[in-house]
């Protein structure tokens, strides 16, 4: 497998280090000169200066890392050239867009993934199987705060679109149902083209209540997943890789001493090796460009995720709840 990566910002040269690792690195395009040559030199590979170049040379797959507004004329272009495509979040932006781009992967016959890294991190997946095996008993609520500080690097969405589809992703992975109606509040600074904070409510199937906190306002970052459930409430930490599953009991009590009500609390904390979500993915779509199966992250998934995005920010924009087309 010989892959290209096309975007040399930050994220983009992550995607470059852990394909040099795997050996698969074949070369790397950005806009930017001095940016192409520096990272084509530190890793040995060929450089090119536009993408439509890169997608002459000999390579079978190549991960897309540009501005959001670009990802439909390259993604569309790889495929066409066909090209195995794994295009980084939020893929296009417009679930329209996505739906018609997966269509085209579809006929061209090659791999069409999206890079949502959250859910190759190895503790959404200890959850997501925990969940669905019955260990937490019937999910209630899964509410998730992703927060930090307002970032350096340039943006071309709002926070939902940036951070905020990361936990509609996960979320909607675990309750494994389908959105009926998103409610969102928010708003942006005064300097924001975009928002900068939303709080998202989700309505699923089945009775499942979704919650996202989402900001750029937060002087640190945090990243946790609740899911409140009929035996367990379980907090999952992204960061640490770590659990807490909690349960509880009542013993006897005197009705006048509300004050001493004596709780049984029984907590343990599950904490896996940690692995690099982003390793996870690539190896993901390595395997399957190779083998021409789903990604973890399809196309199909992702619109599904995009069109909660959408119905956040029209219900932020109107102020009422939106039904999910």
């Amino acid at each position: 497998m010989r892959v290209g990566v096309v975007g040399l910002g930050s994220m983009g040269q992550n995607h470059v280090r852990i394909l040099s690792e795997k050996g698969v690195l074949s070369g790397v395009a950005d806009v930017v000169p001095e940016v192409a040559n520096a990272v084509a030199t530190k890793y040995s590979v060929e450089r090119f200066l536009s993408y439509q170049e890169l997608l002459k040379s000999d390579i079978d797959a190549v991960v897309i890392v540009t501005p959001t507004d670009t990802h439909e004329k390259i993604a569309s272009d790889a495929i066409r050239a066909g090209k195995h495509v794994l295009l980084e979040k939020p893929m296009t932006g417009s679930s329209e867009k996505l739906r018609l781009l997966t269509a085209l992967a579809r006929d061209k016959k090659v791999v069409l993934a999206g890079g949502f890294t959250e859910r190759y991190n190895p503790i959404v997946d200890f959850a997501h199987r925990s969940l669905h095996a019955g260990e937490f008993g019937e999910l209630i609520t899964a509410a998730t705060r992703r927060v930090s500080s307002l970032p350096t690097r340039i943006r071309d969405v709002g926070v939902v679109m940036d951070l905020g589809v990361h936990d509609i992703d996960v979320i909607q992975y675990v309750v494994g149902r389908r959105a009926n109606s998103v409610y969102a509040l928010g708003g942006q600074g005064k300097s924001m083209k975009y928002e900068d904070h939303a709080n998202i409510l989700i309505d699923f199937e089945g009775g499942t209540t979704g919650f996202i906190e989402v900001n750029w306002l937060t002087p640190m970052k945090v990243r946790k997943l609740a899911l409140t459930c009929s035996k367990n409430f379980v907090e999952v930490d992204y960061m640490d890789q770590a659990a807490n599953v909690c349960s509880s009991s009542f013993r006897h009590f005197e009705s006048g001493n509300l004050f001493n009500v004596p709780i049984d609390v029984d907590l343990r904390r599950i904490s896996l090796k940690k692995e690099e979500p982003l390793k996870r993915e690539l190896a993901d779509f390595l395997s399957v460009a190779a083998s021409g199966k789903d990604p973890l992250v399809s196309g199909e998934s992702a619109i599904s995720t995009l069109k909660i995005a959408e119905a956040a920010l029209e219900s932020l924009r109107t102020g009422k709840k939106v039904q999910v087309e």
